[in-house]
């Protein structure tokens, strides 16, 4: 009686992981956070250079330029943690940069959120996590990482 089972090497693993079409998936996702992060930086420069010249920018404003930037580096993080092989990192990242576009441009929607200028560069900023969204879940990272799949028992 033949049995169907998979087992998994940690050998099989590392070589679904190193495939060059997975590595350059992360890298693209690597590269399209790193855009992002430095698209945050440069709305946070401007809310400074806003604020400096004595117009207003209200705390949503201040929150939101602060903090961006900063989950830049932390998705950054995971995504180098998920091209090593977490399963976890990597439906964190899916997850994150499916969802953070949604919101972020649903806020910035709501009237009186913040001006038009404001939601305008936000919506640039996003333009890089919806970008990361399309690899993270396309056919080559979801394949690594699906149920039975070496990596997915990470």
């Amino acid at each position: 009686m033949e049995t169907n089972t998979h087992t998994t090497t940690p050998a099989a693993a590392a070589a679904l992981l190193a495939a060059p079409r997975t590595q350059e998936a992360f890298g693209t996702v690597r590269s399209a956070l790193k855009v992002y992060g430095a698209l945050g930086a440069a709305a946070l420069v401007t809310v400074v250079a806003v604020a400096i010249s004595g117009h207003t920018v209200n705390t949503f404003m201040w929150v939101r330029a602060v903090l961006l930037p900063v989950v830049a580096m932390l998705l950054h993080r995971m995504t180098v943690s998920a091209s090593r092989g977490s399963k976890r990192a990597y439906e964190r990242v899916s997850a994150l940069t499916v969802i953070m576009p949604v919101a972020v441009i649903g806020v910035d929607l709501i009237p009186g959120v913040c001006p038009l200028w404001y939601a305008a560069m936000q919506v640039v900023c996003m333009v890089p996590v919806v970008r990361a969204a399309f690899v993270v879940r396309g056919a080559v990272l979801r394949g690594v990482f699906t149920k039975g799949s070496p990596a997915s028992r990470r």
